[in-house]
């Protein structure tokens, strides 16, 4: 799993190119500042800052990932704002 990103979620993005450029924008606004200077060198969010984004949206603890429809709808709206 990267930063709350399941292998289904990526898989839900990747069969939809039109939405390629929206996830990687996204992906950029939730990198850490000066993410290449510390390991492991890659544009991921923090552990932490992502286990509380997973609680406070789907309540409770337990939850690794981010479910991959609500990530493809949150996608398309990203897309048209």
């Amino acid at each position: 799993m990267i930063a709350g990103l399941s292998g289904q979620a990526i898989l839900a993005v990747a069969r939809r190119p039109r939405l390629w450029p929206t996830a990687l924008a996204a992906a950029g606004e939730l990198a850490p500042r000066d993410w290449w200077r510390h390991a492991p060198y890659l544009p991921i969010p923090d552990r932490q800052w992502m286990k509380f984004r997973l609680e406070t949206a789907y309540g409770g603890e337990g939850t690794t990932s981010i479910r991959p429809e609500e990530l493809i709808t949150w996608l398309e709206w990203k897309q048209q704002a």
